[in-house]
């Protein structure tokens, strides 16, 4: 039986605390004073049967520090190792959410200059945090290390901006990064309206005083058919008026400033990880649906502006967070030959930790730890992109062929289409009944048929072509309308004779979208000019992927990712205002030509 006891600790700072004796661990939960005399409830489990001083592996959350008062959590995720080593392990409601006080603010910008001792952001939070913790819970060794995944991998990453001498070591894992560039609900300015519509309607909902539960928002009803309820819906404009009713403050936020202007700007964590002092470990999926983008661009940030701190990064075959759950074995209809999950876990994450938290700072890993989605194996490197890699181009040709670093010759030729907002391209085949994290890596033979999808690829490959890092698309495109949006998709076309469900697959390796009328700022849209040629370069989030010897590689392009994405009305206006009449069909012309060679550039690594 387990055996409880409360008492009221002011010599803790502690509102109250509540200790239970359950297997390995005491619970104690804390009301942690900040610099502004808010409060944060956090709850801490130290091990009761491991003599000694032990580290603190902390985690700063949205989504609930749960289970309240004298219930345990079932576990405390990643290996097992982190209990039988006796980790310390800290959960704490962010500012605003849950039990905690304050006033919640959506991506909080961290402050570049703090006027009085009293101003606060997500980095100070952490600081107090960490200070209170090293100083008040019973055996601790004085190292804090933070791990969080999607949101609280945001906490995680800005809790390293300014870091405590304490905090030696952070792990970003499908960290939010960026709403605007590529993370959740915008990328590159396109607003991805199924997954914010879904999240915000309930997460988005205010919460008048700290309360164990969270606030739901209305209900809705979506037939079993996103696609048309989307469709149905009409302008975005109808998402306040018909659900969201003035009560959610990101959306009211978000439609505000359609441009990356300032406010954006202060909410671009990569382009603000200033000050990291300790070690940090950033890990993503290829295949993530929500925050492909946020680990790549927290690692370039990081190692950007700290040169000469420990930085590394992982990329594996997973979806969102799937390193941390299951064997990661297989995804979708591909099967990875090995465990990729549990590897990561007991090879890399936990050895990284410990060396910093109870060792000597030395965790003997590489800069890079890269899986090969097409080859199925793990790769070292140095440094991320390789630098042995060198720039190759995929050339759109005449018949819809692709071509390895050989450009057209000729002056002529283009291949068009018809974008249509009634009937735009769907962002996954079938009845979209929900939206699935597999979309990511999906067969694309669903789209490849559609009058509105061009196809280009290769001939059959001779020998395997090794793809790493960014990925850019340069196309040539001619309108009839003043805007429209770009979807490059880069797929591996798997041969007749790969068995059953995998005979002529087009695996998805990347896809990306992107708005012509950001072709030069991102700041400054300008319209396309009707009937004139113009470049639209853009990058994808990068790729490490091994085409086989007998596959092909191909590369669709297309106007529309619905409901993915909102469909642009394609004519020049703010998609949040725009009305029904702005929603207009556009012919698009991709030239592919020796004046305008349309291509797709990303670097190779020799065989």
């Amino acid at each position: 039986m387990k055996r409880i006891r409360l008492r009221w600790s002011l010599a803790l700072l502690a509102l109250f605390v509540v200790a239970v004796a359950q297997a390995q661990y005491t619970k104690y939960e804390y009301m942690i004073p900040m610099r502004d005399g808010v409060k944060l409830h956090t709850a801490v489990y130290v091990p009761t049967d491991k003599p000694g001083l032990h580290p603190i592996r902390l985690t700063r959350t949205p989504y609930s520090c749960r289970p309240y008062g004298e219930a345990m959590r079932s576990g405390h995720g990643g290996s097992q190792k982190f209990v039988d080593a006796g980790y310390i392990f800290a959960y704490q409601d962010v500012r605003g959410k849950y039990m905690s006080e304050g006033e919640f603010v959506d991506i909080r910008p961290n402050n570049l200059f703090y006027l009085s001792k009293y101003d606060v952001d997500e980095s100070t939070d952490t600081w107090d945090t960490i200070e209170w913790l090293v100083n008040k819970v019973p055996d601790n060794n004085g190292r804090v290390g933070m791990v969080g995944t999607s949101y609280p991998g945001f906490y995680t990453a800005i809790g390293a901006v300014n870091s405590h001498p304490a905090l030696k070591a952070v792990s970003p894992q499908a960290p939010v990064s960026e709403w605007f560039m590529g993370d959740d609900f915008n990328h590159n300015g396109a607003p991805f309206i199924w997954d914010l519509f879904k999240f915000m309607i309930n997460f988005g909902q205010p919460r008048p005083e700290p309360s164990p539960n969270g606030t739901r928002g209305p209900s809705y009803e979506t037939g079993g058919d996103w696609y048309k309820f989307f469709l149905d819906l009409g302008p975005l404009s109808n998402i306040d008026k018909l659900y969201y009713k003035g009560n959610v403050k990101f959306w009211t936020d978000f439609q505000s400033h359609p441009n990356f202007d300032e406010w954006w700007q202060a909410r671009s964590l990569p382009n603000r990880m200033t000050g990291v002092k300790c070690a940090v470990m950033t890990v993503g999926g290829w295949f993530d649906a929500e925050d492909a983008y946020g680990a790549q661009a927290i690692y370039r940030g990081t190692e950007r502006l700290n040169p000469g701190i420990y930085n590394t990064v992982v990329l594996g075959p997973w979806s969102h967070g799937m390193w941390g759950r299951s064997t990661g074995r297989t995804f979708g209809d591909m099967d990875w030959g090995s465990d990729t999950s549990t590897f990561f876990r007991e090879e890399i994450e936990f050895p990284f930790f410990d060396a910093f938290l109870r060792g000597d700072g030395n965790p003997d890993l590489p800069e890079a730890y890269m899986f090969d989605s097409g080859a199925k194996k793990w790769s070292k490197f140095d440094e991320w992109p390789p630098a042995a890699a060198t720039e190759t181009k995929l050339f759109f040709r005449r018949g819809k062929s692709l071509t390895i670093d050989d450009a057209p010759k000729t002056a002529q030729g283009f291949d068009q289409y018809v974008s249509d907002p009634a009937r735009p391209v769907p962002s996954e085949g079938g009845v979209l009944a929900r939206r699935t994290a597999t979309y990511m890596i999906n067969d694309q033979r669903f789209a490849a048929g559609r009058p509105d999808v061009l196809v280009y690829q290769t001939e059959t490959l001779e020998e395997d072509v090794t793809l790493a890092g960014p990925v850019f698309a340069d196309l040539f495109i001619e309108l009839s309308t003043t805007d429209a949006d770009f979807v490059v998709k880069l797929i591996d076309v798997f041969p007749p004779d790969a068995g059953d469900t995998l005979a002529n697959y087009q695996m998805l390796v990347r896809a990306e979208i992107f708005p012509a009328r950001y072709r030069y700022s991102f700041q400054n849209p300008k319209p396309m000019p009707v009937g004139e040629v113009e470049l639209v370069s853009y990058e994808l989030p990068g790729v490490f992927h091994t085409f086989k010897k007998g596959h092909k590689i191909m590369v669709q392009v297309q106007s529309s990712w619905f409901p993915l994405a909102a469909m642009n009305p394609q004519t020049f206006v703010d998609i949040f205002k725009a009305k029904a009449s702005d929603y207009v069909k556009s012919t698009v012309r991709i030239h592919r030509n020796a004046i305008n060679p349309s291509a797709v550039r990303v670097g190779r690594l020799a065989s």
